[in-house]
């Protein structure tokens, strides 16, 4: 059973239940990862006994802000809309990812899930396929470069993908002057303190690896198929990490139908279990499994 027999297959007032928004859902979940960072940062702020040991979790807290403005991208976080554009461009700007922009590369991605030519993700490219090219995904170095390119693109007015809407480009070129002017006062004020440095710079590159390598394990090793239960993959985590990624380790349930807001993912994996083509048991388990594609 493909995602699309599958969809069409749940009772309507089950699929009804399933695409429910919550405020409440959203926000509450949102102060407790709020929460956590801020105690982290704190700790930092003042250098704490054995701060140093935070810079880690600090790291994990901002990258992982990906996995919500990704959310946000398809409005689902929360019921209201205002809440859903105001956080998605907050927490894009401590990961250098416009989010106007990212919404519409992201949308492309859905399309053309794992297409090897036209899913922006891969843009042409294969995934890591050896150990140096794992090393450098690892690493955040073409996250980093990508950005920084898209920034200054964008803000020049010359990102003519496809898939950016003409309507779009003013605001698009709009937040990427925005979003520079923001991190060059974060440059600058690096020669009057090292605040940037301690809370955000420094944890940003020790988190993205992390990052990577959970981002790896969504499409990595599966096939370029159209069905979303087969080209995507739902990796079975403790609660931690289904907390830190808003419940998008269920990603090929998220990919099947886009519209469940991240706390009814769990509701649809009872629907989707028996259907699934791509999953690992952990991310122990998926990057064994990679790197033994990769040594043979």
């Amino acid at each position: 059973m493909d995602h699309r027999t599958l969809i069409a297959s749940i009772p309507p007032e089950t699929k009804d239940e399933l695409q429910q928004r919550s405020d409440i859902a959203g926000l509450k979940h949102l102060a407790i990862y709020i929460g956590a960072l801020t105690a982290t940062s704190t700790g930092i702020v003042l250098q704490i006994p054995l701060w140093p040991l935070l810079i880690l979790p600090q790291g994990l807290l901002l990258v992982f802000l990906f996995t919500l403005s990704h959310e946000c991208t398809h409005k689902t976080p929360f019921r209201s809309g205002w809440i859903n554009e105001a956080v998605g461009h907050l927490v894009s700007v401590p990961i250098c990812l416009p989010f106007t922009w990212f919404r519409y590369f992201h949308l492309a991605h859905h399309k053309w899930t794992n297409h090897p030519t036209k899913d922006p993700e891969l843009d042409g490219k294969p995934r890591p396929d050896n150990w140096r090219s794992l090393a450098v995904y690892l690493s955040g170095w073409p996250y980093w470069a990508g950005m920084a390119r898209v920034l200054v693109n964008n803000a020049r007015g010359r990102n003519g993908a496809a898939y950016l809407p003409a309507r779009q480009h003013r605001a698009i070129r709009l937040e990427a002057c925005i979003l520079s002017a923001l991190y060059l006062m974060a440059g600058l004020s690096l020669f009057f303190t090292p605040l940037m440095f301690w809370i955000w710079l420094l944890p940003a590159l020790l988190g993205q690896p992390f990052l990577r390598l959970y981002l790896l394990a969504e499409h990595g090793l599966c096939p370029p198929v159209a069905n979303m239960l087969e080209n995507s993959r739902t990796t079975f985590t403790n609660r931690l990490i289904r907390f830190l990624a808003w419940n998008m380790p269920f990603h090929a349930e998220h990919h099947a139908f886009p519209n469940v807001p991240f706390h009814q993912l769990p509701a649809f994996h009872h629907w989707t279990q028996a259907h699934l083509k791509s999953t690992s048991d952990g991310y122990t388990r998926f990057t064994a499994d990679y790197t033994r594609a990769i040594h043979r």
